[in-house]
């Protein structure tokens, strides 16, 4: 993994799901009723939840993505031939509070005390990233938890990255901005930020524009690429 080190960074910026929330929780805490499917369907889930998003956006058709993660584990369901509506309930439940990655809450806790603005970036409905944050505790290491349904449009398009230097009031090159989601990271990175893809699962390289700056496999040691010790 590459870890150059990035200078005059005055915003730390993350995507939500999968680069701090675990979007494969809530199906493995129901693995005692999915068993050997649990996988298969969060992948799936994982999957629509994405294209809906991309596919919504060009067709001018926008909803919250809370009905487009709905939509996502109903496609699941149904294409593991899955109908049990408590359990349906249950994967909703959990995904609206979904577990973070274990570095997560001490990584923005340094970054915060480092004094570096702090914010998330994120598809996620209004409701659905203050469960989550709350669930985790990370509301004192957060400026600012910022949403698409602000504009009404998702990532990857450029007025989602603006609502950085609109909110935090900060140039696009001193902003260092997270993502786990490879098509995010270069979406960012031909917006003009500094970009740090969390590579998490090893994944190649996307033939898009734009291209990270740093790559690692977890968010552990991005204080150190941004210069931060102790």
């Amino acid at each position: 993994m590459s870890k150059k080190q990035l200078d005059g960074i005055e915003a730390c910026v993350f995507d939500a799901y999968g680069t701090l929330f675990d979007v494969a929780a809530a199906a493995s805490h129901c693995q005692d009723e999915l068993g050997a499917n649990w996988r298969p369907l969060a992948e799936t889930w994982r999957q629509k939840q994405l294209q809906y998003t991309w596919l919504r956006s060009l067709s001018g058709h926008y909803v919250d993505f809370w009905q487009i993660t709905t939509d996502g584990l109903d496609f699941a369901l149904a294409s593991l031939e899955i109908e049990k509506p408590d359990l349906r309930r249950r994967l909703l439940d959990l995904y609206f509070a979904l577990d973070c990655y274990p570095e997560v809450p001490g990584v923005l806790a340094r970054l915060k005390t480092a004094g570096l603005k702090t914010a998330v970036l994120s598809n996620g409905s209004p409701a659905m990233l203050e469960s989550a944050v709350k669930n985790s505790g990370l509301e004192a290491s957060l400026d600012a938890v910022l949403s698409v349904h602000e504009i009404g449009v998702y990532k990857p398009k450029p007025e989602v990255y603006r609502l950085v230097n609109r909110h935090l009031g900060v140039d696009s090159r001193a902003v260092s901005f997270q993502s786990s989601n490879s098509w995010d990271a270069h979406g960012a990175s031909a917006y003009g930020f500094k970009v740090v893809w969390i590579n998490r699962f090893g994944q190649a390289r996307e033939r898009l524009p734009g291209a990270p700056d740093v790559e690692l496999s977890t968010l552990e040691p991005l204080p150190s690429v941004l210069g931060i010790n102790g």
